[in-house]
């Protein structure tokens, strides 16, 4: 993921599941900020995109679609709330990431039962790679 619009659309689709309960939490916001930064934004340009609606690039290889799942999971869990808007739509973005719903179910399980919701990188891959033997 080079290019400006690749990275735009990444936080485009996080910041859109970020505000999926109605509310953007102080965590949230937090952690997309740290990945803007690290995705290189500046801050200004960053809280732009909170005012952006833009057509979604699809993302093409599988291990950037599981990053990006990974990220908006642990999104999901950074404000330390569970709602149930959360749940169903990070598995619809998967089903339309072409995740496979048996390993993104499995992951957001090790992730619940994990004490900061953060799995290790290799379990993370060896859960996706399972389901293509």
């Amino acid at each position: 993921m080079n290019t400006f619009e690749e990275k735009r659309s990444l936080l485009l689709e996080m910041i859109a599941f970020s505000t999926v309960d109605g509310h953007l939490h102080k965590r949230e916001y937090e952690f997309l900020v740290i990945v803007a930064k690290e995705l290189s934004f500046d801050l200004d340009v960053f809280n732009d995109f909170f005012h952006q609606e833009l057509p979604l690039l699809p993302i093409k290889s599988e291990f950037q679609r599981v990053q990006q799942f990974y990220r908006l999971a642990l999104l999901m869990y950074c404000d330390g709330i569970l709602h149930q808007k959360e749940a169903v739509a990070i598995q619809q973005i998967a089903l339309e990431m072409g995740l496979n719903p048996v390993a993104t179910k499995r992951i957001l399980k090790l992730m619940n039962e994990a004490p900061n919701a953060i799995i290790d990188a290799e379990i993370l891959l060896n859960v996706f790679q399972e389901q293509h033997n």
